[in-house]
């Protein structure tokens, strides 16, 4: 969250009207994906439009995607959306889980670099889609006197519906500002050890609780169309390789672990297999009648976990048969995450601040 701000003052010898500017500081501004304001028609309009119509998300033509949008998708999806969200609000804050979560992210990680860097860095947390917005934050840092700025999307994996949309909306913030900040923005961590660490620490608290022992784990990333694996998007041999490197830290066989994907949408091939498939499969085929589903590829719980792996997905293991069904939960503000999220961002602060 943001830090008090010392008083502004001029520069040494400058001549008495010369601006005041604020004591010079590094921002780190950590960045999701989005969440709606409410989960009213309204406001779920607003944030589904604003999202599907961003051409790293969706780059069909606009010409044939943008009259399907608007006459036809936000006409009805605004409703089966809102449900989805209302069956998992935070009714006490009166927001969605992930910025509950991204708030206490970012009130654990403002500790640790205050702890590190004293008044040098300042935190803050933005929403690539709805609030708040990446330009408020961007904003409110320069105002605070933050010459540089590290720009941390909270992907593991790059793709370029995650991480490079939100760059790209942070370069466009920084092409309205008069002084421009420094800027950097982070390599995805998806083979961070600490990262890795603290997935593995997850899934043996996990196991470690449950009533049944899991037959397999099933590693469900968020997919993309297959298409842009084809034209150059790295994220699905990011999200391969970090379901070996969990499955060798906790010294498992091949046959005990399993890479799927999730959340489907539109008529052409995604990256499979499909996690909403391949669970029933499990369950028919192979016998796998408990199963454990974690969702690496997301740093905070979220509508696609707390409501698709919770509901979706695990009705489609039970009605293949399946009979113990564990979400293991995001990492969210566990320790071992927030270590590894602050040493990623020392990591990246280097030469900055040393």
């Amino acid at each position: 969250m943001p830090d008090a701000t010392p008083p502004a003052t001029c520069p040494a010898h400058a001549p008495a009207d010369h601006p005041k500017f604020p004591k010079s500081k590094v921002g780190v501004l950590l960045s999701n994906l989005g969440t709606p304001d409410d989960t009213d028609y309204w406001s779920m309009r607003r944030y589904l439009g604003e999202f599907l119509s961003d051409r790293r998300v969706i780059d069909y033509s606009p010409w044939l995607w943008q009259p399907l949008l608007q006459l036809i998708i936000l006409t009805k999806r605004p409703f089966t959306s809102g449900a989805a969200y209302r069956s998992i609000w935070n009714e006490d804050a009166n927001e969605s889980p992930l910025l509950t979560i991204t708030k206490q992210q970012t009130t654990k990680i403002t500790t640790a670099m205050q702890e590190r860097y004293g008044d040098d860095v300042m935190v803050d947390y933005c929403m690539r889609y709805g609030n708040p917005s990446i330009k408020s934050k961007v904003r409110a840092m320069v105002e605070a006197g933050c010459t540089k700025i590290l720009f941390m999307p909270l992907y593991p994996h790059y793709a370029g519906a995650t991480s490079a949309t939100g760059n790209d909306q942070f370069f466009r913030v920084l092409m309205e500002e008069k002084w421009q900040p420094a800027s950097r923005t982070i390599e995805p961590y998806f083979e961070h050890p600490l990262y890795i660490e603290a997935l593995a620490q997850s899934v043996e608290r996990a196991y470690a609780a449950a009533e049944t022992k899991p037959d397999i784990l099933v590693c469900s990333y968020h997919g993309v169309p297959k298409r842009y694996l084809m034209e150059g998007d790295p994220y699905h041999c990011q999200c391969q390789k970090t379901t070996r490197l969990l499955k060798e830290r906790l010294g498992w066989d091949d046959v005990e672990i399993a890479t799927t994907f999730q959340s489907k949408f539109g008529p052409e091939e995604w990256l499979q297999p499909y996690t909403v498939k391949e669970v029933a499969r499990l369950a028919e085929e192979e016998g796998k009648k408990n199963i454990a589903v974690i969702a690496p590829a997301f740093s905070a719980d979220c509508i696609e976990t707390l409501e698709e792996i919770n509901e979706e997905i695990k009705e489609s293991f039970e009605e293949g048969g399946g009979e113990h069904f564990t979400y293991i939960p995001c990492l969210n503000d566990d320790d071992a995450h927030i270590t590894a999220l602050s040493t990623v961002i020392e990591e990246n602060l280097k030469g900055w601040l040393d």
